[in-house]
């Protein structure tokens, strides 16, 4: 049997609604859709360019703690209200995936609050230190 595990960021939205920030199933990590909000506060930037990087901020913090890093991510999901805002978000993408090149995909959707600009969905999988190269 595979190992499961729930992991929360501490968003209030998390309780309130039913979900984990991310699930461990075995190597695989899934990250739930993850906005720009700063859950230590629980504020938002108006700037979608902050944003995309707080939702990195984020993301990076689910996946350290299921044991796994951006290196791992092998699929992406960009969801946008407004498409325009998607390339000025380009350049931290670029930061954060640039080597990594996951397979992904970007969609013009409505999100649950007006001030998110936008919403970020990973899925990774784990490697094992032999798969790294690294010694057993």
């Amino acid at each position: 049997m595979s190992e499961r595990r729930l992991i929360s960021s501490g968003s209030t939205f998390e309780r309130e609604i039913g979900y984990s920030r991310a699930v461990v199933d075995g190597d695989w990590v899934h990250v739930s859709g993850t906005t720009g909000f700063d859950y230590s506060s629980m504020t938002i930037s108006d700037d979608v360019v902050a944003q995309a990087r707080q939702c990195w901020v984020n993301i990076d913090a689910a996946l350290r703690e299921a044991g796994a890093g951006v290196a791992d991510v092998v699929r992406v999901r960009y969801l946008l209200p407004d498409a325009g805002d998607f390339e000025p978000c380009w350049p931290v993408l670029r930061e954060w995936l640039g080597d990594v090149r996951p397979a992904a995909t970007m969609q013009v959707c409505g999100l649950s609050d007006p001030r998110m600009r936008i919403e970020i969905e990973v899925t990774a999988r784990r490697r094992k230190s032999s798969d790294l190269g690294w010694p057993s």
